[in-house]
């Protein structure tokens, strides 16, 4: 067993000598006799303690071990005091600086006592790190595979699709048969897995993408993604489109996520029209300024039960729709968050749903 390696760091010399005289036998002992010192020694060796006197000249212990928190983050930090010096003890123990304090002329069994302590929490400290390391590698090679996954699924699905369209087109079936309820239900299928693989490719890009900043035009962008989803739902004429933007000023931000957030509203808004109501209607309102962009996506659809707004940014949240993955406003509160971003919904049911979301302007000064 390798031996517990400790950095003793006092400014006076007899006090370094009489603490390696008694624990040299015991444990690996380092010792230095200012700060400066000490951080050499920190630069050649792994240690696993490090006891440091609280009054010396050019920087006191906790000073010292403020100046190495991040540098040196795995030993465990021991303040050795002969001073009762309670503001700087508190502040040092509330900010994480030391695992305990030993006061002076220091009581060997004490010392022992609390390097054997100190030592089990070094061990407990790597072994959670280590663990987090290995839960974050499985968590990025899980995230890898389910792109990967989800990106070959999208061509075998899209030839289908393609054939169901071709199918249609050329009106090789009659669709008032049963053979044609059949080939609307797998067309259906075919849609709903589509918007499942999308979904999921948003989720990864969204959390595995750098924030970039651009200058967006927001009309541009959103006559764009109108057309998209009124294609991808299959809606023509069904439902109409009020756009009002408002954008005096350049907005900048990223575009990628802000392309998720308002696709998603625009295909929720389209999914979940009222079937009973004939005049179905969605309405973008963008406003922009120097601070923000505000966007507001109206319908008149189904609407969503008062008890489920809490919960509907919540993953697999589906609350009173059977459509969806429960996947598309979790995703935009996601990628809201990544762009520093708000959003608000208010809903009636059978009435329909507003959502207002708000985004900073990062314009470059």
């Amino acid at each position: 067993m390798a031996p517990i390696k400790i950095l003793y760091v006092d400014d006076e010399e007899h006090n370094l000598k009489s603490f390696k005289a008694s624990f040299r036998r015991q444990y690996e002992i380092h010792t230095a006799i200012s700060a400066f010192e000490a951080r050499s020694v920190l630069t050649n060796t792994n240690v696993h303690i490090i006891i440091s006197d609280q009054r010396m000249p050019q920087m006191t212990g906790v000073e010292f071990f403020k100046s190495i928190k991040d540098s040196y983050p795995d030993p465990i930090r021991v303040l050795l005091t002969g001073y009762t010096d309670i503001d700087a003890l508190a502040e040092a123990i509330n900010e994480g600086h030391i695992y305990r304090y030993i006061t002076k002329p220091w009581n060997e069994l004490e010392v022992n006592n609390c390097i054997i302590n100190a030592y089990g929490a070094y061990n407990s400290k790597v072994e959670l790190k280590e663990k987090v390391s290995e839960l974050q590698k499985t968590n990025d090679e899980l995230n890898r595979f389910i792109y990967s996954i989800s990106h070959e699924l999208r061509a075998p699905l899209a030839s289908a699709l393609g054939l169901v369209h071709l199918v249609k087109l050329e009106e090789l079936i009659d669709t008032q048969s049963r053979l044609g309820e059949y080939w609307e239900l797998l067309e259906g299928c075919c849609n709903k897995l589509d918007d499942n693989i999308s979904k999921t490719l948003q989720y990864y890009k969204n959390h595995r993408y750098e924030a970039a900043n651009e200058n967006i035009d927001l009309k541009t962008l959103t006559d764009e993604l109108i057309a998209l989803h009124k294609q991808a739902n299959n809606v023509t004429d069904q439902v109409a489109f009020e756009t009002v933007i408002k954008q005096p000023v350049e907005f900048w931000g990223d575009s990628f996520r802000l392309e998720i957030v308002l696709g998603n509203l625009i295909s929720n808004a389209i999914k979940f029209q009222n079937p009973a109501i004939e005049n179905k209607k969605i309405s973008i309102t963008v406003k922009v300024t120097t601070l923000y962009a505000q966007i507001m996506v109206a319908d008149n659809g189904m609407g969503i039960l008062e008890e489920n707004l809490p919960k509907i940014f919540t993953q697999f949240f589906r609350g009173n729709h059977e459509k969806g993955f429960g996947l598309g406003l979790f995703i935009v509160k996601e990628a809201l968050d990544k762009m520093e971003g708000t959003i608000n919904a208010k809903s009636d049911l059978d009435k329909g749903s507003i959502f207002t979301i708000r985004i900073p302007n990062k314009k470059p000064i």
